[in-house]
């Protein structure tokens, strides 16, 4: 089954809808962004769920120890690493690297565990960049990799990359977004409806 990751959750109401709709991951950015929000929030947010999914910590170039702290304090999943960090980074628990396409280049995953994911570069963003890119580039990753596909996608255009490339995950921000920091219920039902039904005829 492709795994449905909704990040950038700022409030219960988010975390409660990404749940009902049969989100497999949420996320909470604990980097610089303006998706932050901070570890005492998130764990009030999690506390006010009925069922816990997988949680993802997103985090940019801090220090492990700041991450371990993070991660053990919200008993965390999953630790998405979104910036310049070395491979080996260790804070205690199962790390995704974030790799930017950039210039049509791949960059390379032999250092780094299972799973990875590819996402859009921006020259002015250091995190997710909510743009696409040319998904084609992922295939020959795809086939040896457990990859989750990130940047611009949305319910319109998942089923054509779960359809096309069967990753082993997609990742959905601002795509199912009302307003910044808002996630629109619609929006995030359609996307895992589009998912699964994309998954379902392939």
């Amino acid at each position: 089954m492709i795994r449905v990751k909704i990040c950038g959750i700022c409030d219960l109401e988010g975390a409660q809808m990404a749940v009902e709709a049969g989100a497999d991951l949420i996320g909470f950015h604990f980097c610089d962004s303006s998706r932050r929000v901070t570890p005492e929030e998130a764990k009030e947010i999690l506390e006010g769920l009925s069922v816990r999914p997988k949680v993802v910590g997103v985090f940019i170039d801090q220090a492990p120890d700041e991450v371990r702290q993070v991660g053990d304090y919200l008993d965390l999943d999953l630790l998405q690493l979104h910036g310049s960090e070395a491979p080996g980074f260790d804070a205690g628990r199962p790390v995704m690297k974030v790799l930017k396409v950039r210039e049509g280049q791949v960059p390379g995953a032999d250092d780094w565990p299972d799973p990875v994911m590819l996402d859009s570069w921006s020259q002015d963003q250091r995190g997710g960049t909510g743009r696409t890119w040319d998904w084609e580039l992922a295939r020959p990753l795809l086939e040896t990799r457990k990859v989750f596909i990130a940047g611009g996608l949305e319910p319109g255009n998942v089923g054509k990359v779960v359809s096309g490339f069967k990753p082993y995950g997609v990742d959905v921000s601002s795509g199912v977004e009302a307003r910044l920091r808002v996630k629109d219920p619609a929006k995030v039902r359609a996307f895992v409806h589009a998912v699964r039904l994309a998954e379902a005829l392939a």
